[in-house]
């Protein structure tokens, strides 16, 4: 059974940085892409950023230039360096990842496996 779990989350004033987590178990994802999102109260659900198999990274406009997304294979881990965070970044953040290889999209629909989601509150 695949399992995805968020980890990092919690309160920052504007300006400041979190580091969230996301450690895969079940499965290697190592030739899947997998991306985060967001959803903050009363929202739809939202597209943050994204990796590929290979590294390559693709970020929502509202995130791009602050946030960096990467991965570790050997960990079976990908992780979201979120830096001169704003109150609008507020949301729970989910980890998600596409149970198809080769399979590179920003569509959340397309993705298999999500984890349970972490709360990230930047306040004023």
């Amino acid at each position: 059974q695949v399992h995805l779990v968020e980890s990092g989350g919690g309160l920052v004033q504007a300006g400041g940085s979190l580091r969230l987590s996301c450690e895969a178990s079940g499965r290697t994802f190592s030739n899947h892409a997998m991306a985060w999102f967001r959803q903050a109260p009363g929202k739809e659900r939202v597209f943050v950023a994204r990796i590929s198999w290979s590294g390559a990274t693709y970020y929502a406009d509202s995130v791009k230039g602050r946030f960096t997304i990467s991965r570790d294979n050997a960990k079976n881990t990908v992780y979201l360096q979120m830096n001169s965070l704003k109150p609008e970044d507020t949301a729970v953040y989910y980890c998600a990842a596409v149970r198809t290889p080769w399979i590179l999209t920003t569509n959340d629909k397309a993705y298999d496996y999500w984890g349970q989601g972490t709360q990230v509150t930047v306040s004023s």
